[in-house]
């Protein structure tokens, strides 16, 4: 922060940040939660239902929290700040919607999934109306604004197709898996920091850079998300360890024992396992094992590491104010929360 003296606060994910940001920051997000609220009200009362269910489920708010610090490198009160945190949360709880319908998923944010509790049929269309009051939102914040959004959404859809239908004959595997986190992941999440910085006013260089660094830190979180699904216990995570493996769905460090990344006695044995049906309850906790105590664990660390190092490098490069000091302390976060 610019001023060592400056009073501290509590900020996103628990960290300390300058207190006037964050009363900003609450204020800010306040605001966006009574847009939101305000955004999906339908005259039909299933679709008005359907819309409110996720919004008051709740949520960390991460990517409207990102455009509200990102606007303090302008004019955090400029009047499109609010509405451009509401397009972004509305288009992320509209992948949701989607995302539930694919993985035919019976929980959210520790309610009953849409697709569950209606069909997904109500699902997938309660989705596309999320994404349709985005636009709407989304038309008074200018042609650019919305050139921004379009493409952005042309990764995420670019990036779930990719994940579907998996790399091509020859394709290196770990390179197309990191694509596909930017476009399903850091694409909207760099869209919520340009955002912030673009319509607060702020220099040309600034905005370059924030939507630079957001992107790294948003597959930052996701490659933590993959080492925290395999390392970390059901009482630390809020969820059930090796999921993704269970499911089939290769992460950073299976994608580094498939390589060949580090050795030992028990390496065949796990590659044997990473391309079965781990379905099962024993073959499951044994790859989980495995897999914990693998070299690979340290090689997803070390680029997890790289990831959000990077991004801390761009964001240094920033203006010294509260809201610079409050990034940095999301890419140190994102690696420590991986222990």
């Amino acid at each position: 922060m610019s001023s060592a003296s400056a009073e501290q606060a509590t900020g996103p994910f628990g960290l300390p940040i300058d207190a006037s940001l964050a009363a900003d920051v609450r204020v800010g997000l306040d605001s966006v939660e009574r847009v939101l609220l305000e955004a999906v009200q339908s005259e039909d009362p299933l679709l008005t239902q359907a819309s409110k269910h996720l919004v008051e489920a709740g949520g960390k708010r991460f990517r409207p929290m990102l455009v509200l610090l990102a606007a303090q490198f302008g004019d955090p009160a400029a009047p499109g700040v609010v509405p451009a945190a509401v397009v972004v949360e509305l288009t992320h709880l509209a992948t949701l919607y989607h995302d539930d319908v694919m993985d035919e998923a019976p929980v959210r944010r520790g309610q009953p999934s849409a697709n569950s509790r209606w069909t997904n049929t109500v699902a997938i269309l309660t989705g596309d109306y999320l994404f349709a009051r985005a636009s709407d939102l989304l038309a008074d914040l200018g042609p650019e604004a919305v050139r921004i959004q379009a493409r952005a959404f042309a990764r995420l859809v670019r990036g779930q197709i990719q994940e579907t239908v998996g790399p091509a004959g020859g394709a290196d595997p770990l390179k197309h898996y990191l694509q596909v986190m930017a476009d399903k992941t850091g694409s909207l999440i760099a869209v919520s920091g340009q955002f912030g910085a673009l319509l607060s006013g702020a220099d040309q260089r600034i905005v370059d850079t924030v939507t630079s660094a957001c992107e790294k830190i948003g597959v930052a979180f996701q490659l933590s998300d993959d080492i925290l699904d395999i390392a970390s216990e059901a009482e630390q995570s809020g969820k059930t360890p090796g999921t993704d493996l269970r499911e089939g769905i290769r992460t950073l460090p299976m994608h580094h024992v498939l390589a060949g990344v580090g050795s030992g006695p028990d390496d065949a044995r796990l590659r044997e396992l990473l391309v079965a049906d781990l379905t099962d309850d024993d073959l499951h906790a044994e790859a989980l094992r495995l897999l914990r105590a693998h070299p690979a664990m340290d090689r997803a660390r070390a680029d997890l590491r790289g990831w959000a190092e990077d991004a801390r490098d761009e964001l240094l490069t920033l203006p010294d104010i509260p809201a610079r000091a409050a990034l940095v302390g999301l890419c140190d976060y994102v690696v420590s929360r991986t222990g």
